[in-house]
């Protein structure tokens, strides 16, 4: 059995999709991007700061759901230039603590809003 999560602390959907779906112990986060929920607008500044506002809006869909950052076990990530790449992760490493979640990240040509990075999660309880 499959629930949608959401939550007005994140931005909403700016497509046909859910902020996230839970699946019995398993929570798939959608892409964030640097959107302020409580603007709708993206988080102007640097890779630093877009990285921090994407974190934030992932917690918040997880807790949402009532897990923490400890649960996310996998975390998919998109930067528009890898040249960001020590940036990206020093915000990262910070936001996640000591067990750093598996993951990947690839620098793509191009993400929604014109952002800088995007960031998606599964989490297991």
């Amino acid at each position: 059995m499959k629930k949608k999560i959401a939550t007005s602390n994140a931005p909403q959907a700016i497509g046909p999709y859910s902020q996230a779906i839970q699946s019995g112990d398993l929570l798939f986060v959608s892409g964030q991007i640097a959107i302020d929920p409580a603007t709708g607008d993206v988080v102007t500044g640097d890779i630093e700061a877009q990285t921090d506002r994407v974190l934030k809006n992932i917690t918040a869909i997880v807790e949402a759901a009532g897990m923490s950052l400890q649960d996310v076990v996998k975390c998919t990530c998109f930067l528009n230039d890898m040249n960001d790449f020590t940036k990206f992760n020093a915000v990262y490493e910070n936001t996640f603590g000591e067990i750093l979640p598996a993951r990947e990240t690839v620098e793509v040509a191009r993400l929604p809003r014109d952002v800088q990075v995007e960031v998606s999660a599964i989490c297991c309880q």
